[in-house]
């Protein structure tokens, strides 16, 4: 057979392949879309149209996901951002503040995500009403210290939080008791999708309730849904209205996002003259970070790669701390204007997250999210802000719930500060093994939170409790094996120990 002939029957194969992959693409997604309108048919009218407007959203998403095959960037085509691209936090910080400071902040709005469980430190409800200090919550923390801007400031900046369908009910229940504090709070859930059967690619719900069996069958799509759920609640245009420019958001449960003046000033008064459309506030990577997203250039634009779009042959890589010095916070500083001017494009380009997860009843489902940050590329005049570590302290474990309850961090307005005391500028390395693994085990644990002011890493593992005013130094390193229960003594000291078994202290 002549070359020619063989290469028009290997295309024209692999065109009956791609044909054939084709048709089965446009019925799977037919009959996506008449289970998604026998759902419809279930809602209550008064739900109607927002559950209408949910379903659309997956629809175009579902659409996307089959469309697009493997990880979604071409590893050749990722470059280091250019120097500008991404600004020291110092040099943002030397140009000072304006006098006119209230009337910047008059502009900006704090948005933060909420739509998360506290179910991995094992407490039922939203995150954001764990105590994490002093009796106070995540929530309760964020409103004291806008609270304190609206006072010191003489401003009204709001509190916006996203909630999804798990956290909306018990975080309004909650809401009524900051009604004398000077912040104006609102809120919007983020959109209620259905989950997929992993096989069969169809919807597990079968109609829009979520409870009884169908508890399982919905999911928050990830804060990525931000722009579209936030457009559709009505609250972007009231706030454009009220000439609001600027919404800060981030995490709840990070404690070091607050507001900062400085990078506020520099994106109402830009250097240049040119507005930025959206600031990430990128830190540097360590290596406990390494999974953490990064931002890059990529086809002439700041783009954020997360670690699930990297090709399998490059994840180490993307993991070395020497190639990609940064990663993302999550918090950020995006224009309203032009949220709005993308969301009636319907241009906001965000990758899509395909996350397994296995149903209490063992079935296999996948869930598609989006990234909030991942929209960097669509937005106009990008900039990354290297910012201190301190800007950046998520409490996700009850390790990280540790360090903050600590005295290495002493209490202000709501805001969190490394004690002047410490030495050293970096975080210990806190590792609690899974006895602790739940915030009311964690508490039972510890008469007292001991002192870890010289503490550089610690490591406790099985049936350990520890008595007040314990002070810990140096690397620590507690084991109790199997059977076996540790009680470190009130008062006492541990620098550079290692504890086993039967409470033999051995010097580290």
């Amino acid at each position: 057979m002549s070359r020619f002939v063989q290469d028009l029957s290997k295309a024209m194969s692999q065109d009956g392949a791609s044909q054939f992959q084709e048709v089965i693409r446009q019925e799977l997604e037919l009959s996506v879309k008449k289970e998604l309108e026998k759902i419809l048919t279930t809602a209550p009218s008064h739900e109607f149209e927002h559950t209408k407007k949910d379903l659309d959203g997956f629809r175009k998403l579902f659409h996307r996901f089959l469309q697009e095959k493997g990880p979604s960037v071409d590893w050749g085509k990722i470059q280091r951002p250019p120097e500008d691209s991404i600004q020291p936090y110092e040099k943002i910080k030397t140009r000072g503040l304006p006098d006119n400071i209230s009337s910047v902040l008059n502009k900006l709005v704090v948005v933060k995500l909420n739509g998360g469980l506290g179910t991995s430190m094992g407490c039922k409800g939203p995150k954001s009403l764990i105590g994490v200090r002093n009796e106070n919550t995540f929530l309760d923390l964020t409103v004291q210290q806008i609270e304190h801007l609206n006072k010191t400031y003489n401003t009204d900046v709001p509190l916006v939080l996203m909630n999804s369908f798990n956290t909306d009910e018990d975080t309004k229940k909650i809401l009524q008791k900051y009604n004398h504090c000077r912040v104006k709070i609102y809120t919007f859930n983020q959109s209620r999708y259905p989950r997929i059967n992993k096989e069969s690619l169809l919807p597990v719900a079968k109609n829009v309730s979520f409870s009884g069996e169908n508890t399982e069958a919905w999911y928050p799509p990830g804060h990525g849904d931000i722009y579209a759920s936030f457009y559709n609640s009505g609250l972007l245009d009231t706030f454009i209205g009220e000439g609001k420019e600027y919404i800060f958001v981030s995490n709840i449960d990070n404690l070091g996002a607050t507001v900062d003046l400085y990078i506020l000033n520099h994106l109402m008064n830009p250097p240049n003259g040119k507005p930025c459309e959206f600031v990430m506030e990128v830190t540097n990577k360590t290596r406990a970070d390494v999974k953490g997203g990064t931002l890059t250039q990529y086809e002439g634009k700041l783009r954020l790669v997360e670690i699930a779009q990297v090709p399998k042959a490059h994840v180490d890589e993307f993991k070395s701390v020497s190639k990609f010095k940064i990663f993302n916070t999550n918090n950020l500083w995006i224009s309203l204007a032009a949220v709005k001017r993308l969301q009636e494009q319907n241009a906001i380009d965000m990758e899509i997250i395909v996350n397994p997860k296995t149903l209490d009843g063992g079935l296999n489902v996948i869930q598609l999210e989006t990234a909030v940050g991942a929209a960097i590329k669509s937005f106009e005049n990008s900039l990354g802000i290297n910012v201190p570590r301190s800007r950046f302290l998520p409490v996700k474990t009850t390790s990280d719930l540790l360090l903050v309850m600590s005295n290495l961090y002493s209490l202000n307005a709501g805001s969190l500060t490394m004690s002047e005391k410490r030495e050293f500028p970096t975080v210990p390395l806190v590792k609690l093994g899974s006895s602790f693994t739940k915030v009311q085990d964690y508490l039972r644990r510890f008469e007292s939170i001991p002192d870890m002011l010289e503490l550089d890493h610690l490591t406790v593992s099985g049936d350990v409790t520890f008595g007040k005013h314990v002070s810990l130094k140096g690397t620590v390193i507690i084991i109790a094996n199997h059977g076996d229960r540790i009680d470190i003594p009130p008062g006492a000291v541990l620098e550079n120990k290692i504890v086993s078994g039967n409470l033999r202290i051995l010097d580290h």
